[in-house]
């Protein structure tokens, strides 16, 4: 396996990545360059250039005057970054399915027991992150359609906040491993059409449970 190494302007972004999708830095809140760099023990460039990946990412906004901030979450762009990886995906599956071979299929299943067990631990940082984007990936991997996986992968950075808030706070825990089981299943019978419709209703229903939420939130706000 080879050891892969990360930038340490990519060391920052993930860093800073964390602080914003844990909410331990706020929607809304500002990025003060050399305070990050103080924290992160980092010269400003690395910072700068990791503010700038993640605004590219649509978690950081960069204003006139005011610097760098948290990009607030917003019940109306919920919408559309949903709708399209509800799209994207499942092309990227349609494409898929009948390449996946059994260790593709097994792979994805020892991926969701993980997830399983870390949702079930409490492990909120690995049950929301890394482990859920790896079991869609591998379900992805065969489509051949690099142009559209990374449209894919641009859309899950940017709903990353929004689909841990779904967990943690709109009762996607409960939902989520019963759907991938079923998602999987589907994928096992290569049945394309049934999984692409389903992965379909699997992404918009995450939605409607978030957009609920921040509708409360907001209306709490006000």
């Amino acid at each position: 396996m080879a050891i892969e190494h990360k930038t340490r302007t990519q060391l920052v972004a993930e860093a800073i990545r964390e602080k914003i999708l844990s909410g331990e830095i706020k929607a809304g809140e500002p990025l003060r360059q050399a305070a990050l760099a103080d924290e992160l023990n980092v010269s400003r460039i690395p910072v700068r250039e990791a503010l700038l990946q993640l605004e590219s990412e649509g978690l950081v906004n960069f204003e006139a005057h005011k610097g760098a901030t948290a990009t607030q979450l917003s019940a109306e762009q919920i919408d559309e970054i949903f709708d399209l990886r509800a799209l994207l995906e499942a092309e990227l599956l349609s494409h898929s399915i009948n390449n996946l071979t059994p260790r593709d299929l097994l792979e994805a299943e020892a991926i969701l027991f993980d997830l399983e067990e870390a949702t079930e631990a409490g492990d909120t940082q690995s049950a929301t992150g890394k482990l859920n984007a790896q079991f869609h990936s591998k379900l992805y991997s065969k489509a051949q359609r690099p142009q559209t996986a990374e449209l894919v992968d641009v859309y899950s950075k940017n709903s990353e906040r929004y689909v841990r808030m779904h967990i943690l706070l709109a009762g996607g825990i409960k939902t989520a491993p019963e759907e991938h089981r079923t998602l999987l299943e589907l994928c096992k019978r290569k049945e394309v059409e049934q999984a692409c419709v389903f992965l379909k209703k699997h992404i918009t229903g995450a939605k409607d449970d978030i957009k609920q939420l921040l509708i409360k939130i907001e209306q709490g706000e006000k």
